[in-house]
Formats: structure tokens, sequence, C-alpha cells
């Protein structure tokens, strides 16, 4: 695990943002102001029940608050619900982060798309972009057109700016026309996307199809199809931090085996999408099976998602 601190905020504000979504604004339990953080942003939420989720952050960066937007899952472990069917207001809970893998990068314009919940990330965004006066445009796709959140600073952001907003909902217009969306972006634009993993393939997909020079970046809010995990042999890992060592066996996950000596350990996902359980790595070969992970990162070897995970050397040391 990472040594990221681990902050008390309080939840000073739920608000219905539309239908399904609730955004809650947490403010430093001891009133300071909270550290900075850039559009792109995430943290953990440690929630009343103790499970970790991760929620992008979609306030105003100088903020001395964050805000998070939350939408009710039906089919989802339970994060959301409970987030929504507790009174939460004057709530303590606990943060860890923010942290950032999808970071705004310079470009001359830009094209910003987004399916359901996947606003969040992107509104930040959009923000900071039309507040340098940049170009840009939004296809932002829901279910229905009450499931579309912030919706009304989307219109006021792009009537003030040198912005287009696309508004569509599956019931009405249908889904988001990709094709059209990356056949017509500008030369020099750079493709941020973030939503459901079906719209997410299906967009990189279309660009390496219609358009191969667009600059993409996305983020998930699920995993991407699972990579195998070979068989293998047991392995050691060595916990440098706190003494002591675990065997994996074949099979067992790192997360699973280093729970057996630190039951506290942050993770959340379990399936190397999310970042909280990332560890460092002080010695050994690891395997990754995660999505987050550049090749450039990757290629380091000095960190690992414990969850997915797996080792190439007969010994692994990590921090923990």
């Amino acid at each position: 695990m990472t040594t990221e601190q681990t902050r008390t905020v309080r939840v000073v504000q739920a608000r219905w943002e539309a239908d399904g979504v609730v955004s809650l604004r947490l403010r430093a339990g001891d009133g300071t102001p909270l550290p900075p953080w850039e559009p792109g942003a995430h943290l953990d939420l440690v929630l009343p029940s103790g499970s970790v989720r991760q929620y992008s952050l979609c306030g105003e960066p100088d903020s001395a608050d964050y805000t998070v937007a939350v939408l009710r899952e039906a089919a989802g472990r339970g994060g959301s619900a409970e987030l929504h069917d507790t009174a939460l207001v004057g709530r303590e809970l606990r943060i860890r982060g923010p942290r950032n893998r999808f970071e705004l990068e310079p470009a001359r314009r830009y094209v910003f798309v987004a399916g359901g919940i996947g606003i969040t990330p992107l509104l930040a965004m959009i923000r900071r972009v039309a507040a340098r006066g940049l170009p840009w445009e939004l296809h932002y796709g829901g279910r229905r057109r009450d499931t579309l959140a912030f919706t009304r600073e989307l219109t006021a952001l792009a009537e003030r700016s040198v912005g287009e907003l696309h508004l569509r909902s599956d019931d009405v217009e249908g889904p988001l026309p990709l094709t059209e969306i990356v056949r017509g972006a500008p030369a020099g634009a750079m493709l941020y996307a973030c939503g459901p993993g079906g719209l997410l393939t299906a967009l990189a997909g279309t660009v390496e199809r219609e358009n191969p020079a667009l600059a993409l970046r996305f983020e998930r809010f699920t995993a991407a199809p699972a990579e195998p995990a070979p068989g293998g042999a047991a392995f050691d890992v060595e916990l440098a931090r706190t003494g002591g060592s675990v065997t994996v066996q074949p099979g067992q996950s790192i997360l699973d085996a280093v729970r057996q000596k630190l039951p506290d350990v942050l993770y959340s996902c379990e399936e190397g999408f999310c970042g909280t359980c990332e560890t460092k790595v002080l010695e050994g070969e690891p395997v990754h099976r995660d999505t987050l992970l550049s090749p450039k990162e990757r290629a380091k070897n000095t960190t690992m998602m414990i969850c997915v995970g797996g080792c190439a050397s007969a010994r692994l040391v990590l921090d923990l």
C-alpha cells in the first residue's frame, strides 16, 4: 500500500444532481482547506460500513472542499446504495488521496465523450479548458435525459466559452454516434472519455479504425476484460515495513495472502482498475495484470496492484 495520508472529512452537503445521482461535498474535519488537486483526480472514500470505493473529484480544484458524485447502481456491490440510503450530512468519513492517472494534457482543442456518471472527471476538465479560452466539445449520453447530471452548469459553460454541448439519451436520440464524433474531431484535438466499459471499448475501436492519429485518453469505472493469470508456482512476499512474510500459493492473489498478516490493508475493486491497493516494489520481478499502469511504469517495476499482480521471481519485497 502506498503511504498516502488518510484524512477525516465531514459531509457538509448532499444534493440531488439527476435521477439516481447525488453529489456529496466533503470538508476537512478540522476545517482547514483540503489539499489541491488537478482535473481527472479521484479519491478513495471509506464508507460507513468500512468498504472502500473510488470517486472522481468533480468540484472546483481551488475549493477548500472536495465534491464527488455517486450514481446509484442497482447491479453494483452495494457501495452506491449505502451512500444514497445513509443519512450522511454531518457525518465523518475517511478519505485517501487524491491521486491522478487521468491528467489533462496540453492541446489546441478538446473533444470530450461522457457516458452516464462518466461526466464526473470530465466536468472539472471542461471548466479548466473553458477558463483557458480553448475550444471544446462534449458529447454526453445516458439512458434518459433525466439521468444526465450537471447539465445546467455544462450549458452555462458552453454559452460563455468556445464550447459545444451535445446531449443524447438512448430513449430519444439513441446512443452516442461514435463514428461521427471520431471522424469529426478537429486536427490537433485530444479526445478524453469516461463511462461504461462497453462505451470505452467501442470508442477505442472506432478511433483505431476511423482516425488512428487522434490522441485518446480514457478512464474506466469498471475492469477491462480479464487477463488470465497463469498457475505458476508459489512465491514468498516479504513485508519490509511491518516485518514478516507470506507465501502466495498458485491461484491465490498477493492481496489475499497479505491480508492474512495485514487485515487492514486498503483495497477495493480486486480487478486492477481502481489503484487503491497500489504498492511499492522494493525487490523482485512483479507481473502486472492491471489496467492502470502504463507500459513505461510497468517496465520500471517500482509499483504494482497486488489484487491482480503476480511474481516472476521466487521472492518479492513490498513496502508494506
